[in-house]
């Protein structure tokens, strides 16, 4: 972002000149400090302040400052990305809530609906024809991995999800034309992961992708559902990334079950529902 400004230097005005020097003496403060002492500090009045964001491709101050925070902020390094070293409880709360609720807001004005439509319909074709569904992932993805094995397997479908590569690797050799595939990873770099989409693909079978964009595994499978998040996955654990990952996962199992029908559906899981009472306590 700060090379993105800085080559925009030229073609900005001279008072916009005086904001893109500031920002990049000190990104870090520009993106804490009120628009008024912005507009002080750079000699130029307000409306200045906003045109400069809006010209340098951003759609005014406010986005402009929440990108820029998310560029500059290393945060505390593989702990949380937004978070400082003396942070106290409440301040740490409140950082991890809204990074993660800016995340869900940026996912839901981004998220293609024909990538998701492509998918829902490779998942129901399968479950129309009885073939399997299965689920991979590792690590964090892994646990993702089960989570979508277990909303699915409500719905009736024939569906498994393993989290072992080698397990993925013979399990993907068996998969035939018709079977689908879901492949969760936060890098898009896992070794095993890409292993199976191969063999997968290779074997007939439909691969669904939920990574990030520009990762190899994005452009390995049939189709892609992005995840993207300023998390970098080697200096950070998962957590962004993984609520993405659920929260899409969830997108999918509710669209599938609007898609088999609730007549068909409600009745078997007010029956699970009604069989699992007994396992809790009054």
């Amino acid at each position: 972002m700060l090379d993105r400004i800085q080559a925009a230097m030229p073609s900005l005005a001279p008072a916009e000149q005086r904001v893109a020097r500031l920002c990049l003496t000190d990104p870090r403060a520009f993106a804490k400090l009120p628009v008024s002492v912005l507009a002080d500090r750079a000699h130029v009045s307000k409306p200045t302040v906003v045109r400069f964001c809006r010209s340098v491709g951003y759609d005014g101050l406010s986005d402009f400052k929440r990108k820029l925070a998310g560029t500059v902020n290393e945060g505390v390094p593989f702990i949380h990305r937004s978070v400082d070293a003396d942070d106290k409880t409440a301040d740490v709360m409140v950082k991890v809530v809204d990074n993660t609720v800016a995340a869900f807001l940026k996912y839901r004005n981004e998220a293609s609906t024909i990538a998701l439509d492509k998918a829902l319909a490779a998942l129901m074709v399968a479950y129309q024809n009885k073939h399997r569904i299965q689920f991979y992932g590792v690590g964090n993805s892994g646990v993702v991995a089960l989570d979508a094995q277990h909303k699915f397997f409500r719905l009736g479908v024939n569906t498994i999800a393993h989290s072992d590569g080698h397990m993925q690797v013979m399990s993907a050799s068996t998969l035939q034309p018709g079977d689908c595939v879901v492949i969760i990873s936060n890098s898009g770099r896992t070794r095993d992961l890409m292993d199976a989409c191969e063999i997968a693909r290779k074997n007939g079978a439909t691969t669904i992708v939920i990574t990030a964009s520009g990762s190899p595994l994005a452009s390995a499978g049939h189709i892609h559902l992005s995840a993207d998040h300023p998390e970098s996955f080697d200096k950070y654990s998962p957590m962004v990334s993984r609520l993405l990952h659920l929260v899409i996962i969830d997108i999918l199992a509710t669209c599938m079950a609007l898609r088999i029908g609730g007549d068909t559906l409600q009745p078997i899981l007010q029956e699970m529902k009604g069989n699992l009472r007994s396992k809790r306590y009054a």
